[in-house]
């Protein structure tokens, strides 16, 4: 089973929305998607606008309101294949926790940004060379987006970040997701190779 772990401040914004995405997309693939936050919030359902949000992306009502906020800690960071931040602050946190995930750990568009970089050949190269596991080749996947770094030159900081839109209104909750989702589509298109 290849994981995933997608993280943002409060766990109550993004990164759910972040998780649902991937997990209706990627379903009925072996994968396992959680999410965190960095800040300490624990146990609060997601806003209303991030609900309304992931209904309009067609996640199931119960899925959203089955969500609760996750603090993140040094376990959680123990399992996972990929963690799909949605700053390069989140980035720097969870590098804070468990340095030895950085090659695996982005933000979510600049994971994208990367992997756009690679052809349909290319990554299910990856995939296949890794071995017969889907987990194996789905980190196989990740390996060759992550050697993408040492060649694409780097994005400005904010222009990797999926914005925050937390108490500013339904507009920017429209413009966080406008970011967050081709970023998503960008990951399903990647792992989906490798997981298939």
């Amino acid at each position: 089973m290849f994981e995933i772990l997608t993280v943002c401040t409060g766990n109550i914004c993004r990164s759910p929305l972040a998780e649902q995405l991937i997990r209706m997309r990627l379903a009925p693939l072996p994968v396992r998607v959680r999410s965190a936050g960095t800040y300490w919030l624990e146990n609060e359902p997601m806003t209303p606008e991030a609900v309304r949000l992931a209904a309009g992306f067609g996640v199931p009502a119960e899925d959203s309101a089955a969500h609760r906020s996750h603090h993140l800690t040094e376990q959680d960071l123990v399992s996972p294949d990929l963690v799909l931040t949605m700053t390069r602050g989140h980035q720097r946190d969870v590098a804070a926790l468990a340095p030895s995930i950085a090659r695996s750990t982005f933000p979510v568009r600049e994971f994208a940004r990367l992997s756009a970089t690679l052809t349909d050949d290319e990554l299910q190269d990856a995939a296949r060379s890794a071995g017969a596991d889907a987990a194996v080749r789905g980190r196989g996947v990740v390996a060759a987006i992550a050697s993408r770094r040492e060649e694409v030159p780097p994005a400005a900081d904010l222009d990797d970040d999926v914005a925050d839109p937390f108490g500013q209104g339904w507009a920017a909750y429209q413009h966080s997701a406008a970011q967050l989702e081709p970023a998503v589509d960008e990951v399903v298109r990647a792992l989906h190779f490798a997981l298939s």
